[in-house]
């Protein structure tokens, strides 16, 4: 699979994440976003708009373990891949929305995640083309 969209600006995601409450990526992420995610990572996901409504009753709390987790996946997968650092991780997803909610940080957890799978998805076009 050739990936596409290897160019995504996550702090923009982010911004407009963070001031929608998460329904942005309702939108956003079945458009293709999960398809690459269960491409790269070699697995299904649970769908992002479950781990949303699950997530309602507990103050989203379900639906950023959910993220945090496939941040930490897609972190072992630029690490296997021999893309170079920083990663995002469950540590950094995690602790920048909880602990910085105040400060933006969801918008800095959200653009080191695109910034990995950005470069993660150049990594892959890049090993593709060389066959």
């Amino acid at each position: 699979m050739r990936f596409e969209h290897t160019d995504r600006h996550g702090f923009l995601l982010g911004f407009i994440d963070f001031f929608t409450a998460g329904l942005f990526f309702l939108f956003y992420m079945p458009r293709g976003l999960q398809r690459e995610l269960e491409e790269i990572l070699g697995h299904e996901l649970q769908d992002y708009w479950k781990a949303y409504l699950l997530g309602i009753p507990d103050l989203f709390l379900y639906t950023l373990v959910w993220m945090a987790n496939v941040s930490e996946e897609l972190k072992g997968k630029a690490i296997e891949l021999g893309v170079e650092g920083p990663y995002t991780s469950f540590r950094h997803m995690f602790g920048w929305n909880v602990f910085g909610l105040l400060l933006f940080g969801p918008m800095v957890a959200t653009e080191r995640f695109f910034d990995t799978l950005n470069r993660v998805e150049i990594r892959l076009n890049e090993l593709q083309q060389a066959k």
